[in-house]
């Protein structure tokens, strides 16, 4: 991860006649990492992220990719900058090798065509056109042309939707030999699991804000505690155990004989309650360590409500 962000935007605001689709939005990516940026649909992060490709133009605020403006320095940031849109980008009527390899002859060094197409699986419909691709093979071209041309900083929007399991994993490894590259990655993602197994660093964006950001760890550490879980005797003394635990620990007995005990979990409360349960001649069953997840953190954050 370098020091300098690689993007940076400031009091971002985006209106679309009546509607403010992103409202004083901050946001710093880091140089070398991978960024996931998450949000409910209508959040603001899709418009966020084309106003940084240079699609869109702000109503106010700053904006930095690279150190330029990406309306103003488009010229210079285009060899630097790859794009993966979730449709579109493409001929409809160009073979796929074809228009990858159109792709990198418009770069100075580019990546070995022959080797990407194998890698993405895009040989058997190398010949095929873009509009007799399916959705998964479209998906999986747009991601080769994104990236052929070696760019510093990657922006990828929903890279692995309607990818069968290989193809999302060989996408997966690929963002990773990105970052390994030094390159930077900003995903927009509605899948968590690949959020927690690809980000170094999550923003979560609601009503045209950022309201959350820290890795995949941080997230979900903070907030609602985890739990530690086990089964014994039903009416354990657990006042008793309450005593050794941490100040702000809770435990509980939900059902006859599960018991769960509710603080930050570490070696150190592990070690305390297995103690005690020692001490009191009984021996924890099935114990286990429930962690919130990202996507619990997400929901938490944004609300459990559908949107529209």
């Amino acid at each position: 991860m370098q020091k300098q962000p690689a993007v940076s935007v400031a009091g971002l605001v985006k209106r679309y006649g009546a509607k403010t689709a992103v409202d004083g939005l901050d946001l710093e990516i880091p140089g070398g990492a991978v960024t996931a940026v998450l949000g409910p649909n209508g959040a603001g992060k899709t418009t966020t992220i084309e106003i940084c490709e240079g699609y869109r133009r702000p109503d106010a605020g700053t904006v930095r990719v690279l150190g330029l403006d990406p309306v103003a320095d488009a010229a210079q940031l285009k060899p630097r900058v790859g794009v993966m849109l979730q449709s579109g980008g493409v001929y409809a009527g160009a073979r796929a090798v074809e228009m990858l390899q159109h792709t990198a002859k418009l770069h100075a060094n580019p990546l070995d065509v022959p080797e990407l197409v194998e890698r993405l699986g895009l040989g058997s419909c190398g010949r095929t056109t873009y509009r007799r691709l399916s959705g998964g093979q479209q998906q999986r071209l747009a991601l080769a042309m994104a990236v052929v041309g070696r760019p510093e900083l990657v922006f990828l929007d929903e890279p692995t939707a309607g990818l069968d399991p290989q193809a999302r994993r060989a996408t997966w490894e690929l963002v990773r030999d990105l970052r390994r590259d030094g390159v930077t990655v900003v995903v927009t993602t509605h899948h968590m699991d690949e959020a927690e197994q690809l980000a170094d660093r999550v923003a979560v964006v609601d009503r045209g804000r950022v309201i959350a950001t820290g890795s995949p760890e941080e997230l979900c550490r903070s907030g609602a505690e985890s739990s530690l879980r086990f089964d014994g005797p039903p009416g354990l003394d657990l006042g008793g155990l309450l005593k050794v635990l941490p100040d702000g620990a809770s435990v509980a007995e939900p059902a006859p004989g599960s018991y769960r005990v509710e603080a930050p979990i570490d070696p150190q409360l592990l070690a305390t309650v297995t103690g005690w349960c020692a001490q009191a001649g009984v021996m924890p069953d099935r114990l286990t360590v429930q962690r919130r997840s990202l996507e619990d953190v997400f929901l938490d954050l944004t609300g459990r409500d559908l949107r529209s």
